[in-house]
Protein backbone atom coordinates (compact mmCIF):
# COMPACT_ATOMS: atom_id res chain seq x y z
CA UNK A 1 0.00 0.00 0.00
CA UNK A 2 2.82 2.12 0.67
CA UNK A 3 4.10 3.58 -2.79
CA UNK A 4 7.29 4.59 -3.80
CA UNK A 5 6.38 8.14 -4.19
CA UNK A 6 5.41 8.36 -0.20
CA UNK A 7 8.17 7.51 0.94
CA UNK A 8 10.86 10.68 -0.58
CA UNK A 9 12.93 12.10 2.13
CA UNK A 10 11.65 15.50 3.40
CA UNK A 11 8.80 17.13 5.83
CA UNK A 12 7.60 13.86 5.99
CA UNK A 13 4.32 11.57 5.30
CA UNK A 14 0.83 12.47 6.54
CA UNK A 15 -2.93 12.45 5.52
CA UNK A 16 -6.27 10.37 6.50
CA UNK A 17 -4.74 6.92 6.42
CA UNK A 18 -1.10 5.92 6.86
CA UNK A 19 -0.31 7.73 10.11
CA UNK A 20 -3.47 6.06 11.52
CA UNK A 21 -3.05 2.70 10.17
CA UNK A 22 0.72 2.73 12.01
CA UNK A 23 -0.88 4.00 15.65
CA UNK A 24 -3.69 1.43 14.85
CA UNK A 25 -1.30 -1.40 14.11
CA UNK A 26 0.82 -0.20 17.33
CA UNK A 27 -2.31 -0.31 19.71
CA UNK A 28 -3.35 -4.16 18.48
CA UNK A 29 0.03 -4.77 19.06
CA UNK A 30 0.28 -3.89 22.53
CA UNK A 31 -3.15 -5.13 23.10
CA UNK A 32 -1.57 -8.67 22.07
CA UNK A 33 1.58 -7.66 24.40
CA UNK A 34 3.88 -7.61 21.38
CA UNK A 35 4.94 -4.17 22.47
CA UNK A 36 8.53 -5.13 22.04
CA UNK A 37 8.60 -6.83 18.92
CA UNK A 38 7.13 -3.94 17.22
CA UNK A 39 8.28 -0.84 19.06
CA UNK A 40 9.85 0.47 15.62
CA UNK A 41 6.20 1.33 14.40
CA UNK A 42 6.49 3.84 17.96
CA UNK A 43 10.38 4.88 16.28
CA UNK A 44 8.84 5.39 12.94
CA UNK A 45 6.16 7.89 14.21
CA UNK A 46 8.63 9.91 16.38
CA UNK A 47 10.57 10.29 13.59
CA UNK A 48 8.09 11.05 10.61
CA UNK A 49 6.76 14.30 13.24
CA UNK A 50 10.53 15.16 13.88
CA UNK A 51 10.62 15.91 10.41
CA UNK A 52 8.35 18.58 10.95
CA UNK A 53 10.27 19.54 13.61
CA UNK A 54 13.17 20.03 11.88
CA UNK A 55 11.95 22.10 8.81
CA UNK A 56 11.03 25.28 11.57
CA UNK A 57 14.00 24.85 13.51
CA UNK A 58 16.06 24.72 9.49
CA UNK A 59 13.77 28.44 9.31
CA UNK A 60 14.88 29.89 12.61
CA UNK A 61 18.30 29.33 11.98
CA UNK A 62 17.95 30.31 8.13
CA UNK A 63 16.08 33.47 9.24
CA UNK A 64 18.61 34.04 12.42
CA UNK A 65 21.37 34.37 9.87
CA UNK A 66 19.16 36.11 6.62
CA UNK A 67 17.91 38.75 9.14
CA UNK A 68 19.85 38.98 12.14
CA UNK A 69 23.13 38.35 10.81
CA UNK A 70 24.45 35.97 13.59
CA UNK A 71 23.43 32.31 13.22
CA UNK A 72 21.40 31.18 16.37
CA UNK A 73 20.30 27.24 16.88
CA UNK A 74 17.07 27.34 18.45
CA UNK A 75 16.53 23.85 20.90
CA UNK A 76 14.36 21.27 19.15
CA UNK A 77 11.75 20.60 21.40
CA UNK A 78 10.34 17.23 20.43
CA UNK A 79 6.83 17.53 18.29
CA UNK A 80 4.43 19.57 18.78
CA UNK A 81 6.60 21.36 21.08
CA UNK A 82 5.93 25.06 22.07
CA UNK A 83 8.19 27.80 20.54
CA UNK A 84 11.27 28.59 22.38
CA UNK A 85 12.17 32.44 22.92
CA UNK A 86 14.75 32.47 19.85
CA UNK A 87 12.44 31.01 17.57
CA UNK A 88 9.82 33.58 18.84
CA UNK A 89 12.86 36.17 18.31
CA UNK A 90 13.62 35.24 14.98
CA UNK A 91 10.17 34.07 13.64
CA UNK A 92 8.71 37.49 15.01
CA UNK A 93 7.48 39.71 11.48
CA UNK A 94 9.15 37.33 9.35
CA UNK A 95 7.27 36.64 5.83
CA UNK A 96 7.11 33.00 5.01
CA UNK A 97 5.68 32.15 1.68
CA UNK A 98 4.38 28.42 2.43
CA UNK A 99 3.91 26.36 -0.77
CA UNK A 100 1.59 23.86 -0.31
CA UNK A 101 -0.25 22.69 2.49
CA UNK A 102 -1.51 19.62 1.37
CA UNK A 103 -0.26 16.17 2.63
CA UNK A 104 0.61 15.19 -1.07
CA UNK A 105 -0.18 17.18 -4.50
CA UNK A 106 -2.68 16.50 -7.15
CA UNK A 107 -5.56 16.85 -3.61
CA UNK A 108 -7.41 18.99 -1.47
CA UNK A 109 -6.49 16.72 1.50
CA UNK A 110 -4.83 18.76 4.77
CA UNK A 111 -5.80 15.31 7.01
CA UNK A 112 -2.49 15.29 9.12
CA UNK A 113 -0.68 17.83 6.91
CA UNK A 114 3.16 17.93 7.72
CA UNK A 115 3.05 21.24 5.37
CA UNK A 116 -0.15 22.99 7.39
CA UNK A 117 1.58 21.91 10.78
CA UNK A 118 4.42 23.24 9.93
CA UNK A 119 2.56 26.88 8.70
CA UNK A 120 0.46 26.70 11.88
CA UNK A 121 4.08 26.24 13.95
CA UNK A 122 5.77 28.96 12.39
CA UNK A 123 2.71 31.85 12.80
CA UNK A 124 2.62 30.65 16.21
CA UNK A 125 5.94 31.57 16.80
CA UNK A 126 5.16 35.09 15.22
CA UNK A 127 6.13 34.66 11.86
CA UNK A 128 3.92 36.81 9.16
CA UNK A 129 2.68 33.31 7.03
CA UNK A 130 1.33 33.79 3.35
CA UNK A 131 -0.12 30.31 2.25
CA UNK A 132 -0.50 28.80 -1.62
CA UNK A 133 -1.68 25.69 -2.94
CA UNK A 134 -3.58 24.67 -5.48
CA UNK A 135 -6.12 22.90 -4.37
CA UNK A 136 -5.68 22.82 -0.68
CA UNK A 137 -6.13 26.27 0.56
CA UNK A 138 -9.83 26.28 0.96
CA UNK A 139 -9.46 22.76 3.43
CA UNK A 140 -6.43 24.12 4.97
CA UNK A 141 -8.63 27.67 5.75
CA UNK A 142 -11.36 25.56 7.34
CA UNK A 143 -8.78 23.90 10.05
CA UNK A 144 -6.16 27.15 10.41
CA UNK A 145 -8.13 30.16 9.76
CA UNK A 146 -5.98 32.39 11.09
CA UNK A 147 -3.12 31.92 8.10
CA UNK A 148 -2.55 34.34 5.23
CA UNK A 149 -3.82 32.41 2.41
CA UNK A 150 -3.94 33.66 -1.16
CA UNK A 151 -4.53 32.68 -4.23
CA UNK A 152 -1.47 32.78 -6.47
CA UNK A 153 2.11 31.54 -6.14
CA UNK A 154 3.64 35.05 -6.45
CA UNK A 155 1.21 36.66 -4.16
CA UNK A 156 2.32 34.41 -1.24
CA UNK A 157 6.16 35.06 -3.20
CA UNK A 158 5.91 38.56 -2.95
CA UNK A 159 7.90 40.31 -0.48
CA UNK A 160 9.03 37.29 1.61
CA UNK A 161 11.90 36.90 3.68
CA UNK A 162 11.96 32.84 3.00
CA UNK A 163 9.44 30.41 1.17
CA UNK A 164 9.20 26.94 2.40
CA UNK A 165 8.23 24.12 0.01
CA UNK A 166 5.91 21.67 1.84
CA UNK A 167 4.40 19.76 -1.28
CA UNK A 168 5.62 18.53 -4.13
CA UNK A 169 3.46 20.07 -6.84
CA UNK A 170 4.91 20.10 -10.46
CA UNK A 171 3.69 24.37 -10.61
CA UNK A 172 6.63 24.72 -7.66
CA UNK A 173 8.75 22.28 -9.13
CA UNK A 174 8.97 24.18 -12.63
CA UNK A 175 9.19 28.30 -10.90
CA UNK A 176 11.99 29.78 -12.48
CA UNK A 177 14.64 31.03 -9.50
CA UNK A 178 15.67 34.46 -11.28
CA UNK A 179 11.63 35.22 -11.32
CA UNK A 180 11.62 33.93 -7.81
CA UNK A 181 13.93 36.22 -6.57
CA UNK A 182 13.06 39.78 -7.94
CA UNK A 183 9.22 39.10 -5.99
CA UNK A 184 11.33 38.06 -2.40
CA UNK A 185 12.55 40.05 -0.19
CA UNK A 186 15.57 37.78 0.53
CA UNK A 187 16.20 35.04 -1.95
CA UNK A 188 16.37 32.10 0.00
CA UNK A 189 14.40 28.75 0.09
CA UNK A 190 14.03 25.29 2.25
CA UNK A 191 12.79 22.72 -0.19
CA UNK A 192 11.31 20.48 1.99
CA UNK A 193 10.47 17.94 -0.21
CA UNK A 194 14.10 17.73 -2.17
CA UNK A 195 12.49 18.08 -5.46
CA UNK A 196 14.21 21.24 -6.95
CA UNK A 197 17.00 21.22 -9.13
CA UNK A 198 19.45 22.75 -6.71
Amino acid sequence: RIGRRFLNAGVGFGGGCLPKDIRALQARVSELGLDRTMRFLAEMDDINLRRRDRVVDLAVQVLSHTLHGAPRRAPNGGAGHTPDPVSVQVLNGARIAILGVTFKPDSDDVRDSPALDVANRLYTAGADVAVYDPKGNANAAARFPRLDYVNTCEAALQGADLVILLTEWDEFKALDPTHVATLMARPTIIDARNVLDP
